[in-house]
């Protein structure tokens, strides 16, 4: 029977600031997710809808900055407790990912949280970009998978409540495809999992971490309201 496990936070023995998790042999037949619903993957399911050739997800500035210099086209992004990386092209907002602006383009990505996410699935045998804007596409492209993974960014090696909906809404879709879910937190976010388009914005829009965005101007209160969409791109794009 296939099986599914939500991780709440990365795992921090699988993240290397150097731009590579450390390996994982269970990880060879495995579908990874990487969900961080506000904003890191979120904003990169945009862009590789919108053109973006690849993303690469760092742990640190200097060293995303370096892919950029030694990559002709590249763009370097990201953020910093919300806020654009100075020298960085574009920030973390998923309006910025513009079809002119990424098109062909490869993405070095270093977030807060995201990034580290990704890193933590970089020995999975395909890694997905999920989030509530393509959680049906991201259950459909898992269905014939025989284990999958499903990594929340959280904050700071904290739980985030979007993220948990979000995993927790994933997951419990597999469930109803023949999935076995593995450990107490996947059984806890798949019983707590939104059910309905309204109730995934009412998680989005309720969390901590969008009332923080909110603070922040208007551009992220619009960037919460997107993110908060259920099944607005109906793809599940790699990385």
């Amino acid at each position: 029977m296939p099986r599914v496990l939500i991780e709440v936070t990365p795992d921090p023995a699988r993240v290397s600031a150097g731009g590579r998790g450390a390996a994982d042999p269970a990880d060879a037949d495995t579908v990874g997710v990487a969900v961080d619903v506000l904003r890191a993957t979120s904003t990169l399911i945009v862009a590789r809808r919108n053109g973006a050739a690849a993303v690469v997800p760092f742990a640190g500035i200097a060293a995303a900055l370096a892919l950029r210099d030694r990559t002709p086209g590249a763009l370097v992004c990201g953020e910093r407790d919300g806020a654009i990386v100075p020298g960085f092209d574009l920030g973390n907002s998923p309006f910025e990912y513009t079809a002119e602006r990424v098109a062909g383009r490869t993405l070095a990505f270093a977030s807060t949280n995201g990034s580290r996410a990704m890193l933590s699935q970089w020995g999975c045998r395909v890694r997905l970009l999920g989030a509530f804007l393509n959680a049906s596409a991201v259950s459909r492209a898992c269905a014939d998978a025989q284990r999958v993974r499903i990594t929340c960014a959280g904050d700071r090696g904290q739980p985030s409540q979007e993220d948990l909906a979000c995993a927790g809404w994933i997951a419990a879709a597999l469930v109803e495809r023949g999935f076995e879910p593995v450990g107490t937190d996947t059984a806890l976010a798949i019983a707590a999992a939104p059910r309905d388009a309204a109730e995934v914005r009412a998680a989005v829009e309720g969390a901590p971490h969008a009332r923080v965005l909110a603070r922040l101007g208007e551009e992220f209160r619009r960037d919460v309201v997107f993110c908060a969409t259920l099944d607005a791109v109906p793809e599940a794009p790699v990385w």
